[in-house]
C-alpha cells in the first residue's frame, strides 16, 4: 500500500485523472495504468469513527461515515476534512457533524470539533481567532483554500450558536490553528441583504443555504453561487445568485435576488450578458488557470421545469456562456464507446458529484445522484470533457452498482468505488486521485453513509 501526501482541494479546484480502465458494474478494459485501491476504512455502510485523542495522530484513527462533507489539501499535503452527516462516536445516531480531521499521508488526527453530533457552534467574537471558536455541526458546506493556506467554510444546514438547527450563512476561517468568525449571523435562517448589483458593500451578505458551489481565484477571492436557502424577501428557494468575497465585503455580481428562477441559457457556445444558469442546489464546480469560473449539474431549474441538470456553464468574469449539456431536466446519459471521445456524448443529469481539473486542463467528474443512460439512482461513472467533446472513461453506465474493492491495499483493474453521491477528494503529491466516504453502495450492495478510503492511481 502506498502512503503518500496530498495537494490542492477544496469544492472548487481539482486536480489531474487520467482514468481508463477500471471496471465498473462489468465494465473493464483500457489502461493498465489507472486502477483503483482501497486503502483505508470500511467496505461495509455505517462504520463508527475511531477518534483516540484530539491532537494526536495514531494509525488506528479514521473518520466515521458521513456524506455531505467537506475537504481541504494545503501546499504542504495534509489533506483536511470536516463535518458532514453520518454517524458519530457512538454509532448510535446519524446526524449533522462538526469534527475536523487531518491527514497527514499517513495518519488521521482529530484536530477539533466533537466527536458526537449536533453540536452547537461557539463562535467568539466576530474577527478574532480564538481557540474555543468552532462551526457549529452542518453539512453541504462550501468549502475552499487560499493562497495562505487558510481554510474557508461557508453555511450549509445544521447547528446555529443556540444548537438551532436551520440553514446558515457563517463564513470561517481555520489558519491551521484557531478558527475565526468572519461574516455572516451566528443564528440560523438569515435572507440575503444584497444591495446594488455590482457594488461592494459592508452589509451585504449572501442569505443562508446549503449546497451553494465555490471557487477561489488567483487573486484569493471567493466565488459563490447558488444553493437553495433564503432569498431577499425571506422566501426559503432554489437560488441562482452569483457573489463575490474580497476578503472584506460582499457583491453581489450575477443572477436574481429571489428565487427559483429559470435559466437562461441562450446559444450554446455563444457569451451573452442575459445568459444565467437557472437556480440550482448541489452543482459541482471548479476554476480553470484563466480563472473561468465552471458549473456542472445539480438540482434546480433548467430554462423550463425543476429535476436534475446536465448543462455545463462557463462564467469568464463578465458573462456565462452555456458550454454543454442540455437546458431540459432529467436527461438522461449518452455514453457512447467506453474511452472514445464522440460529439454526442454527455454525462446524464445529476446532484452531488464530484470534479477536478487534469494536468492538461481537461475537465473529469464522478458519481452523485441522477441519471445513467435511462435510469435514476446513484452513479460511479468517470466523464472527461476536452473543451469539446465528452468521453465516458470508466465505472458503469447503469445506477446503484455495489463497490468491489479487492484486497485493502492492493490495486487491481477490477476494483472500483460503489455509486455514491455526497463523497469528497483530493489529489496527493503523486497525482494520484483521493477519494473518501459519501452516501452509497458498499461490497455488499447495502446503502447508507460509508467511510472507504481510495486511490485512483495513475
Amino acid at each position: 500500500m502506498k502512503l503518500s501526501k496530498i495537494i490542492i482541494i477544496s469544492l472548487s479546484t481539482w486536480i489531474t485523472l487520467a482514468l481508463a480502465g477500471c471496471g465498473g458494474g462489468g465494465g473493464g478494459g483500457g489502461n493498465a495504468n489507472n486502477i483503483w485501491t482501497w486503502l483505508f476504512g470500511s467496505n461495509t455502510i455505517d462504520q463508527i469513527g475511531t477518534y483516540g485523542t484530539k491532537g494526536v495522530p495514531d494509525v488506528a484513527n479514521v473518520p466515521g461515515a458521513r456524506n455531505g462533507a467537506v475537504s481541504w489539501a494545503i501546499s504542504n499535503g495534509d489533506f483536511y476534512l470536516f463535518g458532514g452527516r453520518g454517524l458519530d462516536d457512538t454509532g448510535a445516531f446519524v446526524g449533522e457533524l462538526n469534527d475536523l480531521w487531518r491527514f497527514d499521508g499517513f495518519r488521521w488526527t482529530w484536530i477539533s470539533g466533537a466527536s458526537t453530533a449536533l453540536e452547537a457552534g461557539v463562535y467568539g467574537i466576530q474577527g478574532t481567532p480564538d481557540a474555543n471558536n468552532v462551526p457549529g455541526a452542518r453539512f453541504l458546506s462550501a468549502a475552499w483554500r487560499d493562497s495562505n493556506d487558510n481554510l474557508w467554510l461557508f453555511g450549509g444546514f445544521g447547528e446555529d450558536d443556540f444548537s438551532n438547527a436551520g440553514y446558515l450563512n457563517d463564513l470561517w476561517r481555520f489558519d491551521g490553528n484557531e478558527w475565526t468568525w468572519i461574516s455572516g449571523s451566528n443564528l440560523r435562517d438569515q435572507l440575503g441583504v444584497y444591495g446594488i448589483q455590482g457594488i461592494p458593500d459592508a452589509n451585504n451578505v449572501p442569505g443562508a443555504r446549503q449546497g451553494a458551489a465555490a471557487w477561489i481565484d488567483s487573486n484569493d477571492n471567493l466565488w459563490l453561487f447558488g444553493g437553495f436557502g433564503y432569498d431577499s424577501l425571506g422566501n426559503l428557494r432554489w437560488l441562482n445568485d452569483l457573489w463575490l468575497f474580497d476578503g472584506t465585503e460582499w457583491t453581489w455580481i450575477s443572477g436574481s435576488n429571489t428565487g427559483n428562477q429559470t435559466g437562461v441559457y441562450g446559444t450554446k457556445g455563444a457569451a451573452n450578458p442575459a445568459n444565467v444558469p437557472g437556480a440550482r442546489q448541489n452543482s459541482i464546480s471548479w476554476i480553470d488557470a484563466g480563472d473561468n469560473l465552471w458549473l456542472f449539474g445539480g438540482e434546480g431549474f433548467g430554462s423550463v421545469g425543476f429535476g436534475f441538470l446536465n448543462g455545463l456553464w462557463r462564467f469568464d468574469g463578465n458573462q456565462w456562456t452555456w458550454v454543454s449539456g442540455s437546458n431540459i431536466v432529467d436527461q438522461p446519459g449518452i455514453y457512447g464507446t467506453q474511452g472514445v471521445p464522440d460529439a454526442n456524448n454527455v454525462p446524464g443529469a445529476r446532484e452531488q458529484a464530484v470534479a477536478w481539473i487534469d494536468s492538461n486542463n481537461n475537465i473529469r467528474l464522478f458519481g452523485g445522484q441522477g441519471y445513467d443512460s435511462a435510469n435514476t439512482g446513484l452513479l460511479n461513472d468517470i466523464w472527461r470533457f476536452d473543451g469539446g467533446e465528452w468521453t465516458w472513461l470508466s465505472g458503469s453506465n447503469t445506477v446503484d452498482q455495489p463497490g468491489n474493492y479487492g484486497v485493502l491495499g492492493i490495486k487491481n483493474t477490477r476494483n472500483v468505488p460503489g455509486a455514491r453521491r455526497g463523497t469528497v477528494a483530493s489529489i496527493e503529491l503523486n497525482g494520484n486521485l483521493w477519494l473518501f466516504g459519501g452516501f452509497g453502495y458498499d461490497s455488499n450492495g447495502n446503502l447508507s453513509n460509508i467511510n472507504d478510503f481510495w486511490e485512483l492511481d495513475e
